[in-house]
């Protein structure tokens, strides 16, 4: 369904009906192995790490996992974790007292793609909590060449990086909205989209309930 005939674009790999899909980045995984033994809890802030841990160390169902984003924690779940801790909030100072709160004692490893949107180890850091890291993936930009977007159309823009990638293939029209999936993505649009909303929940179904009611 599509309110008012506008076409709906959205920038995933996935395909949701009543949208056109408008991948922007792609992923890579560096890593071919990824040592978990001297950790009890496992940070994942994005479904990829979880795909490509599952990939190099099967053994990570075992950790008790702090999932950032309801998609995050569901698919822990269906590969298989038994102990998910899902967070309400990924901004600031509500994860970090969550973390104080709930694994104060816990050794995290954050397993996060080489650029994030939040530098979650430096905040967490100033609040007392240390926390290692390990660089599993990387996302690279898709470009496109020839693609035409339809000039009243609604984009919606899944993560910061495909606002960034969005904007080295294509210009933004003035007929353009945007729809985007939380407040860090908001955070990331050029002054010069002025049309925007933000989805109700961080979730590409409600992203798409958004952009069809624009």
């Amino acid at each position: 369904m599509q309110l008012n005939n506008k076409p709906i674009y959205l920038c995933s790999p996935k395909k949701f009906e009543g949208t056109q899909a408008l991948p922007m980045i792609q992923f890579k995984r560096v890593l071919d192995a990824l040592d978990l033994e001297s950790f009890d809890t496992l940070l994942f802030t994005s479904k990829q790490a979880i795909f490509y841990t599952n990939e190099v160390n099967s053994n990570w169902r075992k950790k008790r996992i702090l999932a950032v984003g309801a998609k995050t924690a569901q698919i822990a779940k269906e590969l298989g974790a038994q102990n998910i801790y899902h967070p309400k909030e990924f901004y600031g100072s509500h994860l970090a007292k969550d973390i104080l709160k709930k694994f104060a004692d816990a050794k995290i490893l954050y397993i996060r793609p080489k650029v994030v949107s939040f530098d979650s180890k430096t905040f967490l850091a100033k609040e007392g909590i240390n926390i290692d890291e390990a660089i599993l993936y990387e996302t690279n930009c898709l470009y496109y060449e020839n693609r035409v977007l339809e000039d009243n159309a609604v984009i919606i823009f899944t993560s910061p990086s495909t606002i960034e990638c969005f904007f080295k293939s294509f210009e933004w029209k003035n007929g353009y909205k945007a729809v985007v999936i939380g407040k860090s993505t908001l955070t990331k649009l050029p002054k010069i989209v002025t049309n925007v909303k933000v989805a109700k929940v961080a979730t590409i179904a409600s992203c798409i309930e958004t952009a069809q009611n624009y």
